[in-house]
């Protein structure tokens, strides 16, 4: 037999769901074997889905997947020989026209006009050292009453719970400050954090001299300042074959304004000489906080991998069709939401017997990703078979009474985040992690 992790996975994950797991086998099925669709309902028309085309509707709403049950079965699949490396971003899905869908949340990038929807929070686990393989175990909505900083410290909480090794997890820019600091206190992991050039740290602070309250932060550094650097602890320059000449400096025990109890590495990795003399790289900046901090030679790569989260949510948008649907219920975007890691993780396993299968105008390629894996599928699932019992039948619907009228759906009000800066941080320091989730 081909295909045993891939098998063995799939019926695994076909006995731990519950309501309607036969339609929702169908739908995954579905969506890895299309190549393109116009319309969420056109999924009903794979050879794959051997239901009606309500019953993609009907999948997700009567289904329920058990979220503790999944997160063990994706934990169970990474290697504990080494230190397991994990990325987590936000990601938004764009519903500007939908007024019957219920918190909904404005937002935009700065210059641009904001747009209601919803955003997602997703924590991946990186299983290479290079390409595009992002390997989602949450993928959860952010509601209105969180913020990404407390949803990203919660999934880490639940995944670090379920991990027999103490994982590195990286993050953007965005989490870089003292409220993501503070709410990852007490959770057993390494973090790897970008920080804006903007931003100051503190030294520790001075001897207590007897009088007066103690001192919590020592000397001042500003980023983008470099009158105000200290004499770095450790300074290497490595030759990278993709970078050039790259130097990476290193201060130790400096900690955020509002977390002074955690103090941190302060990484500036400068690239020196690059490979393209019309290509200029500003400096990058990186905080570590962890017990064990690994050679600063590998530790600035480490952040480079968080990139393929980004390749992750394009895919996912593209491919998996993670976006394409326009549900009305929260319910069902969630449960649509929830597929997305179980698509990427059955795509994963089906890669080491998979075949490349180009279409005329691709170059082969020897090692697959993710969209090449997905366009192979299909001779897969032949060859595999599904879990899934043929349905049944069971006649046919009545149907609507006579002079039923259905009660109109209601509209909801986009939900506008105007928390003060001071309401935020004191929120971020007082409130336990599991409550804002």
């Amino acid at each position: 037999m081909i295909f045993n992790e891939l098998q063995q996975f799939r019926q695994t994950l076909y006995a731990s769901l519950g309501n309607a797991r036969d339609a929702l086998f169908d739908l995954m099925d579905a969506v890895l074997v299309s190549a393109c669709i116009v319309s969420f309902v056109r999924l009903s028309q794979s050879p794959v889905f051997r239901r009606q085309w309500s019953s993609t509707y009907e999948a997700l709403r009567d289904s329920r997947l058990p979220r503790s049950k999944v997160l063990k079965l994706l934990v169970q699949q990474i290697p504990t020989q080494q230190q397991p490396l994990l990325a987590s971003d936000a990601s938004r899905w764009n519903r500007p026209a939908a007024r019957r869908l219920k918190d909904r949340t404005l937002s935009g990038r700065t210059g641009h006009a904001p747009i209601a929807g919803q955003n997602y929070s997703t924590l991946a686990w990186i299983a290479e050292d290079r390409g595009s393989w992002a390997l989602p175990l949450r993928h959860e909505r952010i509601t209105s009453f969180e913020t990404p900083a407390s949803k990203a410290a919660f999934q880490l909480k639940q995944v670090t719970r379920q991990l027999a090794v103490r994982p590195l997890a990286i993050y953007d820019r965005g989490y870089g400050n003292a409220s993501f600091v503070n709410q990852t206190a007490g959770i057993e992991a390494d973090l790897l954090l970008r920080v804006t050039s903007n931003r100051c740290v503190y030294g520790a602070p001075p001897a207590y001299r007897g009088r007066g309250a103690p001192a919590k932060h020592g000397h001042k550094m500003k980023l983008n300042d470099p009158d105000t650097w200290s004499v770095p602890v450790e300074t290497v320059e490595v030759d990278d074959p993709n970078w050039g000449r790259v130097r990476v400096s290193r201060w130790s025990a400096y900690h955020f304004r509002k977390s002074p109890k955690r103090a941190m590495e302060v990484l500036r990795v400068e690239v020196l000489e690059t490979q393209s003399s019309t290509r200029r790289l500003a400096p990058l900046w990186l905080v570590w906080l962890g017990e064990q901090m690994p050679p600063l030679e590998t530790l600035w790569l480490h952040y480079l991998r968080r990139f393929a989260i980004e390749h992750w949510y394009r895919f996912a948008k593209q491919r998996l069709y993670w976006t394409h649907p326009q549900f009305s219920s929260v319910s069902a975007t969630e449960q649509w939401s929830s597929l997305m890691p179980l698509l990427s993780w059955q795509l994963w396993l089906a890669r080491k017997d998979c075949t490349d299968h180009p279409l005329p105008w691709q170059a082969p390629q020897e090692t697959l990703t993710p969209g090449r894996v997905a366009q192979a599928f299909a001779g897969i699932l032949a060859a595999i078979g599904t879990p899934a019992p043929a349905p049944k039948p069971r006649g046919k619907s009545p149907g609507r009474g006579k002079g039923h009228k259905p009660t109109p759906r209601p509209c909801y009000p986009m939900v506008k985040k105007r928390a003060s800066k001071r309401k935020t941080s004191e929120q971020s320091l007082n409130s336990p992690v599991a409550t804002a989730a």
